[in-house]
């Protein structure tokens, strides 16, 4: 069962800008979690490095490269895709962990999900 949970305006999200961070119940523990906008379209994912799980954000809130096309650790220098969270380069394991958005009305929300262990915090 999932259960939909605003996050932040639309308008707080803008293309390749900052990402509006949030926190998560994750395998237990309370994780940080950001959401990001990447082509006019809303992704979200654990704050959490595939390769070292560790918070990946240069400054607070920044994860983009400064080509504004790719996320970046700023401990390993590991880049994703925004849309997946797929690796793309570095030292890596696997891929970001996603959480479901949705937009609807000017509101952007995340998904709990069950099989993640992602309720609200």
């Amino acid at each position: 069962m999932t259960e939909r949970i605003a996050l932040c305006e639309s308008s707080a999200l803008i293309n390749s800008e900052h990402a509006v961070p949030f926190e998560v119940s994750y395998d237990g523990r309370n994780c940080a979690a950001f959401a990001i906008r990447y082509l006019d379209h809303v992704y979200a994912y654990l704050n959490r490095c595939a390769h070292i799980p560790m918070e990946m954000d240069y400054q607070p809130d920044r994860f983009f490269d400064s080509t504004g096309q790719l996320l970046m650790c700023a401990t390993h220098g590991a880049t994703y895709q925004p849309q997946t969270g797929a690796c793309r380069s570095g030292p890596c394991r696997g891929g970001l962990i996603k959480i479901a958005t949705t937009e609807h009305e000017g509101i952007v929300y995340w998904h709990t999900a069950s099989n993640l262990n992602l309720p609200i915090s």
